[in-house]
């Protein structure tokens, strides 16, 4: 891409969390590698992770972008015990307004553009008091921009509650929503949860445009219904721009260790990974059933295990990552680990999931269909067994098993009840062995492809992101002339 004559500066606002914090990240590296942006990213952090601090320090060392850290508010008196993370997220960042404000009007140089994220909607006030463009960035898919800009629709004509409708959830031009598939936001009306998402659907459209991370191959008929002024146009009136895959790349070759050691002897695309994201937890008895049915696969698997919840999997990444390296209190099933010695590792806590996925002996992917880890285990050519757990996953689940063929799935939902060992040893046996995964490997390959065809040039999330950067041209030059009068 052309540098620009004049050079724009870009501000990104991130929620708290790593599976947030990362695509900011990494969509603040393409706007200054790809189109010669000074970027600012301010990341309202928790203090609650450890792979969010780490994640925000490593972005400091290459030193493409300015990461400042904002301080996370004092939110005690404004949200209970019981608040959903998405509340909390919502809250942390309303309450982060001021001192974002504050930042801002420190900055050296004054910005062009405001890029929020989902949960930052709310500063898109500060946007205009700036007189400067506006944009969201919905980390995840279009099928959820779709929804998310579709709910105030439906929070009229919807009676009840959503999850007690016996029919799916009808988004024009768009694969319809189950009940049971809807967002963490919807299970209750009553929630500030709900009431915090309706507001961001509200907001979204009233930006200058929306940076969603997906690419045209992917998803042309939803993106084509956000388009169209007959279907959800006549909602969605802000421009989109599909700007993925942006997904981590892959850093220097490390030093190895057991578990690298461990697959380079394995064959290729012969080992299941089985991760659950930074928050997804699993109940003691899942996590039995889980053990038993990897074991009666017999296949070959990396397994991050993390200890047992009795809440499961809400996606937590507040308390989520308790726990010691020690794997015998991780309530494991007795004498699983002996007998799983030669075909299976068993990693506490956390791995370096991109490296893993993009190791030659990695067959298939059993995740929590988190869009961070759908897109890594896409470009790398890696097909899914769903699991979802929380957030907007099983809509992700449901995308990605019915739309686009790339995953397998159980019959129950895992957050409507434990699934069983020999189910369990099914879908890994599908993906691993039956010629079902053949074919979904093959199709995991072809989107592969696609997705590398987006970002080259005259690819389509490289035109959507040229256009961005034409446009933050044009105000560039509008400002310089001004003041030159």
């Amino acid at each position: 891409m052309q540098s620009l004559t004049t050079k724009p500066h870009a501000v990104l606002l991130s929620s708290p969390g790593a599976g947030h914090l990362i695509p900011v990240l990494e969509l603040g590296k393409r706007l200054v590698t790809l189109l010669n942006f000074d970027v600012t990213i301010f990341a309202v952090a928790s203090h609650k992770s450890a792979a969010e601090s780490d994640i925000i320090q490593s972005a400091m060392r290459p030193n493409l972008c300015e990461v400042i850290e904002l301080p996370p508010p004092d939110i005690s008196a404004l949200v209970g015990p019981e608040a959903k993370v998405g509340t909390i997220l919502r809250v942390i960042m309303r309450e982060a307004k001021p001192a974002l404000r504050s930042a801002i009007s420190s900055l050296k140089s004054p910005p062009t553009v405001m890029i929020v994220d989902l949960f930052g909607t709310e500063s898109l006030v500060i946007a205009e008091e700036l007189e400067i463009s506006k944009y969201v960035f919905i980390a995840s898919h279009a099928w959820f921009l779709a929804l998310s800009v579709y709910i105030p629709t439906l929070d009229k004509i919807v009676q009840g509650e959503y999850v007690d409708q016996k029919e799916p959830l009808d988004i024009p031009g768009c694969m319809p929503v189950r009940p049971e598939d809807v967002v963490d936001p919807m299970l209750d009306r009553n929630d500030q949860h709900y009431f915090e998402y309706l507001r961001s659907g509200e907001e979204i459209p009233l930006s200058d445009g929306v940076l969603v991370n997906t690419w045209k191959d992917l998803q042309p008929k939803t993106l084509a219904a956000l388009r169209d002024d007959k279907l959800l146009g006549r909602v969605m009136k802000a421009p989109i721009y599909t700007v993925g895959p942006i997904v981590r790349s892959l850093g220097p070759a490390g030093s190895k260790n057991e578990l690298f050691d461990w697959l380079d002897k394995q064959p290729s695309e012969s080992v299941v990974f089985v991760s659950f994201g930074s928050g997804g937890t699993l109940s003691t008895e899942q996590l039995t059933e889980l053990a038993l049915g990897l074991e009666l696969s017999q296949q070959r698997f990396v397994w991050v295990v993390r200890p047992p919840t009795v809440k499961t999997g809400d996606g937590s990444f507040f308390t989520a990552g308790n726990g010691g390296d020690d794997l015998s209190s991780y309530l494991l099933p007795e004498g699983f680990l002996t007998r799983t010695h030669h075909t299976g590792m068993v990693v506490p806590k956390w791995a370096p999931q991109l490296e893993i996925l993009s190791h030659p002996s990695v067959g298939g992917f059993f995740s929590h269909c988190g869009w961070n880890s759908t897109l890594e285990s896409i470009t790398n050519g890696v097909p899914m067994i769903a699991w979802p757990l929380y957030a907007e996953q099983k809509m992700n689940a449901t995308m990605l098993a019915e739309e686009v063929g790339l995953a397998v799935r159980s019959e129950k939902l895992p957050t409507k009840g434990v699934v069983g060992r020999e189910e369990i040893k099914c879908m890994v046996r599908r993906v691993m062995v039956e010629e079902e995964g053949n074919g979904i490997r093959n199709k995991v390959k072809e989107i592969k492809r696609s997705a590398e065809r987006a970002w080259k040039e005259g690819g389509s999330s490289y035109n959507a992101l040229s256009l961005l950067a034409k446009q933050c041209e044009i105000i560039c030059k509008q400002r310089q002339k001004m003041k030159n009068l």
